[in-house]
């Protein structure tokens, strides 16, 4: 069942920035360029807008995806685009991931109206080949668990850290 939230235009405006890499991007671009953004129902819970200060940019100091997590809110839902740079055996790869948080304590309603809405935000979102829901911290804080999201057994490291930093298995 659709909940006839509209999805603000600034949420397609970050998605699109987001999606088209530059080849030669200045240092400036570089550093502001959106590593992850947070998504929520607007005040009226008639539009889905970027959550104001959620974001993680590309110059931020420290880790990405711990500061990503850090932003989820305990018990409440989210919708989050996050730019996942990875690499496998193979190559290097940056991909979108579209997440939406549903927290076991968050509140029923607002499961309810994040999941009946998240339709209209992933139709926005053209080409985004990871979609994740997250319902719990325990899902998302080891960087592992989106490592096999977006690229199975063959990532060896995201955002720059390798995936067995913590737990060496003789590989």
């Amino acid at each position: 069942m659709a909940s006839g939230v509209q999805v603000h235009e600034t949420v397609l405006t970050i998605f699109n920035e987001m999606k088209v890499r530059k080849a030669q991007p200045s240092e400036e671009e570089r550093k502001n360029r959106k590593k992850a953004v947070m998504f929520c129902l607007s005040e009226n819970k008639k539009e889905i807008v970027m959550e104001e200060g959620r974001e993680v940019l590309q110059g931020d100091e420290g880790d990405p995806f711990l500061a990503f997590v850090s932003m989820l809110p305990p018990d409440d839902c989210r919708y989050a685009l996050y730019d996942a740079t990875y690499e496998t055996k193979e190559t290097k790869k940056e991909d979108l991931v579209f997440i939406f948080w549903a927290p076991e304590s968050a509140p029923l309603k607002s499961k309810m109206i994040y999941a009946s809405s998240k339709d209209a935000i992933k139709k926005k979102f053209t080409g985004i080949k990871h979609e994740w829901q997250v319902n719990g911290i325990e899902d998302i804080k080891d960087r592992k668990t989106l490592a096999e999201k977006i690229g199975g057994a063959s990532v060896i490291t995201l955002e720059g850290k390798p995936l067995d930093e913590c737990c060496h298995h003789g590989k």
